[in-house]
């Protein structure tokens, strides 16, 4: 279940040779619905890719679809990079018109949103020949069958090692689904990676946008692999508006929430490199800002994760991280537990550091900082990864 799980919804990925290995390198996912309705969330880092500042610059309310490639980022190739980005969105808006327009009237250009990933300084001429091919063989191949939507999810991998899919279905009926990609450059800045999510929920454009601004939030946006924060990174959610349901905004929050918090673990799972998937939950903190804060600065510690890597639960490498933050707490008071076991206690040695093993996968780390009891008191899970030779290799391979 993916994209094409929700009522309106059409998809296709393609080899649209972007990619010299042949495989699938663009993905199109088109709204039928008659009112269209988008929202979306991009990067905060000022280095912004090409297709980055078309999609801002449009009318994400009124999206009719997304086009997406992998194989070139289309960053920094200057103003004939945007006109690549421009000749996308006007080659898409005309064959989705062609091929739909009498039964959804004429898409414009500005109701397409452009998503690229790939290498920051690739978009030459060959670049765009490849894209703009890419735009016709995918609407050209455009279904609703869950195949088409894998392809879609398929076409927008990097480094990525399997699709990221996501679906749940709402109270009376509705439907969300989703795709992602992303396994390496996983630091938010209002969104991170390249996701896709749809919904036939009918929703106006303000409770769309805010809906997925709360669960980007709690989710994706606590999602730090490795503290590098990407040029591309874009996040689109789109409602066809077919499904008859009564949708309460609360209720879809809540389930659109869901859906992220999946392709956040499934990114996780899937980071480059990682020999574990690190939770880092902080509880006892004055506010979500501090505990979030707590979180991400021993996500982006790199002694931490390294020693994780080693299996090895240096509870002393957490106090020395978390103390580098303005949050409120004092050091000398905090607890720090591995997978169950707390090895730290009022910021002294408690349990033998030999009780805890790391050998598995997964790692929970806890932090109590005890700064707040009660009602007053905040928590976050950031999620993360250690920090391996593969790695290192891995992204000393990758480049031009």
């Amino acid at each position: 279940m993916n994209v094409t799980h929700p009522k309106g919804f059409v998809a296709a990925g393609v080899a649209a040779g972007i990619k010299q290995n042949g495989k699938l390198d663009f993905a199109a996912v088109v709204n039928l619905g008659q009112n269209p309705v988008g929202a979306a969330v991009y990067t905060s880092n000022r280095a912004k890719a090409n297709p980055i500042l078309w999609s801002e610059s449009v009318d994400i309310e009124n999206t009719r679809a997304v086009v997406l490639n992998s194989g070139g980022a289309n960053c920094f190739t200057g103003e004939f990079g945007y006109e690549t980005t421009k000749q996308t969105a006007n080659r898409a808006a005309h064959l989705i018109t062609e091929r739909f327009g009498g039964e959804l009237g004429e898409t414009r250009p500005a109701q397409i949103q452009v998503c690229s990933t790939g290498l920051i300084g690739a978009g030459g001429a060959d670049f765009r020949a490849a894209v703009l091919n890419g735009v016709e063989c995918a609407i050209t191949q455009l279904a609703s069958d869950t195949a088409a939507g894998d392809a879609a999810a398929q076409a927008i991998m990097t480094t990525d090692t399997v699709i990221k899919t996501a679906h749940i279905e709402g109270e009376n009926g509705y439907r969300i689904g989703a795709i992602a990609k992303g396994a390496g450059m996983l630091a938010p800045g209002l969104a991170t990676m390249l996701v896709v999510i749809t919904t036939d929920a009918r929703l106006a454009p303000q409770e769309l946008q805010q809906a997925l601004e709360a669960a980007v939030g709690q989710t994706i946006n606590r999602l730090d692999s490795d503290g590098c924060m990407s040029t591309n990174d874009q996040v689109t959610l789109l409602s066809s508006g077919v499904s008859d349901a009564d949708v309460d905004a609360t209720e879809f929050t809540r389930n659109l929430t869901a859906v992220c918090d999946s392709l956040a673990a499934q990114l996780q799972a899937d980071a480059e490199g990682a020999s574990h998937t690190i939770d880092i939950t902080v509880t006892g903190a004055k506010s979500e800002r501090d505990a979030e804060e707590v979180g991400r600065a021993l996500a982006r510690n790199n002694l931490f994760k390294t020693a994780i890597f080693g299996n090895d639960p240096n509870w002393g490498r957490v106090l020395a991280a978390i103390g580098t933050t303005n949050a409120v707490f004092d050091p000398y008071k905090v607890d720090v537990s591995f997978n169950g076991v707390r090895l730290c206690s009022n910021g002294g040695p408690d349990r033998p550091v030999a009780e805890c093993d790391l050998r598995p996968k997964h790692t929970l780390v806890e932090i109590n900082l005890f700064a707040a009891v009660g009602d007053s008191s905040y928590t976050a899970t950031i999620r993360t990864n250690d920090l391996t030779t593969d790695y290192v290799h891995e992204n000393s391979a990758y480049s031009s």
